[in-house]
């Protein structure tokens, strides 16, 4: 009995089984058609077609701050990006602190509050680097660092900072020298620091450093502390001539260390007391606007 009864069970089933895979064959080939159909279609449609490109290694966290950051869902509107979460997780668990004090800080975190995301150029590559460019995410941070060990050494620990190679040919002892250089007229002439005649421009810097035009620039390099040391005249000089030759708006510019006679005397020269808006501790704040919108303006305001 349980026999004769199980057969046409098994029988109903098998059946039900075949259609069910017939579903299943017929869906997938008409999809597959469809999708065959849709590509077809978009091909023809545009002259040319667009191969997108391998992603680095290093670029890879900008992408996934990018899509972490697009509001598809409540959650992703609110998901820190990873970018921000691995400089939290550092600053929270490193014993080395920045060597800007906190209110020192604040002062350009203000500025980039307003700005970011913009263009920010650093000059120095320290434990500070990956705050300022989580502050200013979004943007394009790039530092410039005179000493490429360090350099390396960085960029293992925190792949996803940009930072270029940089040499000077200036030293400390110098100064005074330059000091007086600078107030020729070709160091006091407008224009873009690579093709400069000033003894004192940066001709040497990236390309990228030169093209892009800067929203804020911070002088916090190379070593000044001793009189062998390059010296931060000519980092400060060129900083200023960028904001001056920028076609239009106003450049932000810090220099820190300004207790030391260099970074005092070539901060009020070249990026002038005129425009400073503060000083807080060791750092200085200058807001230089362009010298190339028509308005004629001397090299320091009177």
């Amino acid at each position: 009995m349980r026999t004769k009864a199980h057969i046409p069970t098994f029988n109903y089933k098998l059946l039900l089984l075949g259609v069910f895979l017939a579903f299943v064959v017929l869906f997938v080939f008409r999809s597959s058609f469809d999708s065959s159909s849709s590509s077809s279609s978009s091909s023809s449609s545009n002259e040319k077609s667009t191969i997108l490109p391998k992603v680095p290694l290093d670029e890879k966290e900008a992408e996934d701050d990018e899509r972490s950051t697009k509001c598809d869902t409540p959650l992703t509107c609110n998901k820190i990006p990873p970018s921000l979460a691995k400089a939290l997780i550092h600053y929270t668990t490193s014993t080395i602190t920045p060597q800007q004090t906190l209110k020192e800080i604040s002062v350009t975190s203000k500025v980039l509050d307003k700005k970011s995301p913009c263009n920010f150029l650093v000059f120095g590559l320290g434990h500070d680097s990956l705050m300022w460019s989580s502050l200013n995410h979004g943007g394009r941070t790039i530092f410039v660092e005179e000493d490429e060990s360090w350099i390396e050494q960085i960029q293992r620990r925190f792949p996803m900072l940009e930072s270029y190679h940089v040499t000077y040919d200036s030293k400390v002892n110098q100064a005074d020298n330059l000091m007086d250089v600078g107030k020729g007229p070709e160091c006091t002439a407008v224009g873009d620091p690579r093709y400069s005649m000033c003894q004192l421009a940066l001709k040497g810097l990236p390309s990228e450093v030169y093209d892009i035009k800067w929203d804020l620039i911070m002088v916090d390099a190379p070593t000044g502390y001793h009189d062998e040391a390059p010296g931060r005249m000519s980092a400060i000089y060129t900083a200023g001539m960028m904001a001056r030759n920028k076609e239009e708006g106003e450049t932000d510019v810090f220099v820190h260390d300004v207790n030391r006679v260099v970074e005092d005397n070539f901060s009020k020269a070249f990026l002038c007391e005129g425009y400073m808006k503060k000083q807080q501790g060791r750092l200085r704040h200058f807001n230089i606007p362009s010298h190339r919108d028509g308005s004629h303006r001397p090299f320091c305001p009177e």
